[in-house]
């Protein structure tokens, strides 16, 4: 299975992603704010795998002028019907739709890993305007919190992949992973939560890329046996999903 694969697997549950997935909490567009040295406000930005626009939304509710850019058809019609107003150009993070120096600043939220870096890299450069950033982020997972921690490896075993790294890399190293090596790189990471029913935080693990390339048998069985295990865990079924954005933001040299 590809990345390019797994990254258009969105499709397929489109609406279930725009219903389900975290946002972003509002402190996160401080600390961006802070690493470029630039207010949001007016500033021309390009949110590359934008999705349903989960992003997007939030960028303009900063005074961001945003243009989106999607590879999939599915998620870029929901991002059509949650926000008419925006441009959503079809297209990804490795051939970028979009003039030379015509951007502030070009994010890529949870989109990142979808891309060759080294041609996403000098992509996003491209378009960048003098003293344009790139800022890339992820919401990652919060494997301090014993119940997290155990599904998390439960869905890895599920989905014949390799875990993640239980401790987050130190900043040189996020950097070279994330192909930012010789940039100017700024490094934050900040910690959040939120309460979902327990629907919808099963609705969030099935709109996973793992989940969506095994098929619907596959997602149904897992779940239906993580909804009587977490069922009992919180008799109320109400969840609390516990996060960590790792924010990176490169500027050049």
């Amino acid at each position: 299975m590809t990345a390019g694969s797994r990254a258009l697997s969105f499709d397929v549950a489109a609406a279930q992603y725009a219903a389900s997935r975290p946002a972003y909490p509002a402190a996160l567009f401080d600390d961006l704010e802070e690493s470029t040295g630039s207010r949001l406000a007016g500033a021309r930005v390009a949110d590359v795998g934008a999705g349903t626009g989960i992003a997007t939304a939030l960028l303009r509710e900063r005074g961001a002028e945003v243009v989106a850019v999607e590879p999939g058809g599915a998620m870029a019609g929901e991002f059509r019907r949650a926000l008419p107003d925006v441009p959503v150009v079809r297209g990804d993070g490795n051939a970028l739709p979009l003039a030379d120096a015509s951007c502030d600043l070009v994010t890529y939220a949870q989109s990142w890993q979808w891309t060759d870096p080294g041609r996403a890299r000098p992509e996003a450069l491209r378009v960048l305007r003098p003293h344009g950033a790139l800022a890339i982020w992820w919401n990652t997972t919060a494997f301090d919190v014993p119940w997290i921690r155990a599904q998390h490896a439960r869905i890895a075993q599920h989905c014949g992949v390799e875990p993640r790294p239980a401790v987050r890399p130190p900043d040189g190293e996020a950097v070279r992973l994330a192909g930012l090596t010789g940039l100017r790189v700024t490094r934050r990471q900040l910690r959040w939560s939120r309460t979902v029913s327990l629907d919808v935080h099963l609705a969030n693990l099935g709109s996973r890329s793992a989940f969506l390339v095994l098929g619907e048998d596959g997602r149904r069985a897992f779940l239906a046996d993580e909804r009587v295990r977490l069922g009992r865990m919180f008799p109320g079924e109400e969840v609390e999903e516990t996060y960590v954005v790792d924010l990176l933001v490169a500027r050049h040299p």
